[in-house]
């Protein structure tokens, strides 16, 4: 991993990615008063047909050192992954924003479908598995998920950039 310190030119420290991954671990819910500044959203991004970016919320899970999200084919945030994988998330914490970008790639491992309808289970949505066994399904979601089936996703990280919010401050850019 490849860091550089975005606010060398204020002589702060870099930002350690260990303790961006450890927030991250210790959850990033989305309930009212459960972050900041009074819950968390992710926020994903990606390409139109035409280049132009797209950005919509999503319900995203931060597992084993990356996020998770699903989202239904005929969406538009899945059909653009479909043509072109690239995207973005970004979400903010008390402690830090955080955008990583990547690629996205469906999952259709079953196990992998299966634990992420247990983990969206956790944080309070009833989804679970459909009959496939390689998308969820659950008697509603929001809106902009479209209907069910909705595809697992897996956002492999490129590079991440951080700005912290708390002092001393910083902010830095990851290359993975």
């Amino acid at each position: 991993m490849d860091a550089t310190n975005l606010a060398d030119l204020y002589e702060l420290p870099p930002l350690d990615w260990a303790d961006i991954r450890k927030r991250l671990d210790a959850g990033i819910e989305q309930a009212p008063g459960s972050g900041g500044p009074d819950r968390h959203t992710c926020w994903l991004s990606t390409i139109n047909p035409d280049g132009s970016p797209h950005v919509t919320a999503i319900g995203a899970l931060w597992v084993d050192g990356a996020f998770w999200f699903v989202t239904g084919a005929r969406t538009r945030k899945g059909r653009n992954l479909a043509r072109d994988p690239r995207c973005s998330v970004s979400v903010s914490t008390h402690e830090f924003d955080l955008v990583v970008e990547g690629t996205a790639n469906q999952v259709i491992d079953p196990a992998a479908v299966a634990e992420m309808a247990q983990r969206y289970v956790e944080q309070g949505w009833p989804a679970r598995v459909d009959d496939t066994g390689r998308a969820l399904t659950a008697a509603y979601s929001a809106p902009s998920a479209g209907p069910p089936p909705w595809h697992v996703y897996r956002l492999t990280a490129l590079t991440a950039t951080a700005l912290s919010t708390v002092e001393p401050g910083g902010a830095t850019r990851w290359r993975f």
